[in-house]
């Protein structure tokens, strides 16, 4: 039985070792550039794009032949996509499960709406390849994913709102206040998917100090960690440090943000998925 995971740009991997693993790109339109969120994406001339742009900016969902394309030949398929209230990913996802199964008799597409994006997302693909070299058949995976995701935790601390106002999801005048005032806002993935504020923080030392609390609050000791960071690696390793100092141990990795996260989680912003 050939196993494959499949998920959208916004895990912010490229690939998985060991294992048939395929993304999805999700796109970030500024005017008439299209950024495809590939390999293959320049990313620095993209935010230079986006900074400089005044006008309305958005991002565009896979369509589902994209998503089937992607699943290949696989028996079953693990589709892990970006949370729902802010993409229409995941309905595009359901529409090419039902096509390719009705394609190919037999086989199986899982699809798991995230209510998260990148470094949970990622956590979630880390799982699903834990437990297919294990050996676990596709029911007991899947049934294993949703409680695991039950334990798992998105926070992020953003440097800029521009972006959320540039496609209508806030006021300009708060997104202008927010960048004037050197402010960051702290908030997490709700229950819902949402992006829910929490804290707002004069510097980034504030902020920090805000993520440890809200780990400390989740109840989080030493279970597995991803810090993403957009054009910010001390940030993160400030984080680091601060998570071993706390907790004795930084069970973890830091990695880059791709097109998608990075739309959202402006430069200087990071995003932080763990187990509780």
């Amino acid at each position: 039985m050939k196993m494959k995971i499949v998920a959208d740009s916004s895990a912010n991997l490229l690939a998985l070792p060991d294992i048939d693993f395929g993304i999805v790109p999700l796109h970030v339109i500024v005017g008439e550039n299209d950024y495809v969120d590939d390999d293959k994406i320049d990313l620095t001339a993209m935010q230079e794009d986006l900074s400089s742009y005044k006008g309305k900016t958005s991002t565009s969902s896979p369509s589902p032949h994209e998503w089937e394309n992607a699943f290949g030949d696989a028996d079953v398929v693990f589709c892990i996509t970006i949370t729902s209230t802010l993409s229409g990913t995941y309905n595009s996802a359901v529409i090419a499960k039902d096509i390719y199964e009705q394609n190919h008799a037999g086989r199986k597409v899982y699809v798991l709406d995230s209510l998260s994006t990148g470094p949970e997302i990622a956590l979630f693909i880390e799982k699903i390849a834990e437990l297919i070299k294990a050996g676990f058949a596709p029911d007991d995976i899947y049934k294993t994913l949703l409680e695991y995701k039950d334990k798992t935790h998105l926070y992020f601390s953003l440097a800029s709102l521009n972006n959320f106002a540039k496609n209508g999801r806030i006021s300009p005048v708060i997104a202008a206040g927010i960048g004037l005032l050197g402010v960051r806002v702290v908030g997490k993935a709700s229950d819902e998917g949402t992006l829910l504020p929490l804290d707002k923080c004069r510097g980034e030392k504030r902020a920090l100090k805000k993520l440890i609390n809200h780990l400390k609050e989740c109840g989080y000791t030493d279970g597995k960690i991803i810090i993403a960071h957009n054009n910010n690696e001390a940030g993160a390793l400030e984080l680091k440090k601060l998570i071993e100092n706390t907790f004795g141990i930084f069970n973890g990795k830091i990695q880059k943000t791709r097109a998608l996260c990075s739309y959202y989680a402006e430069p200087g912003s990071l995003l932080i998925g763990f187990e509780a």
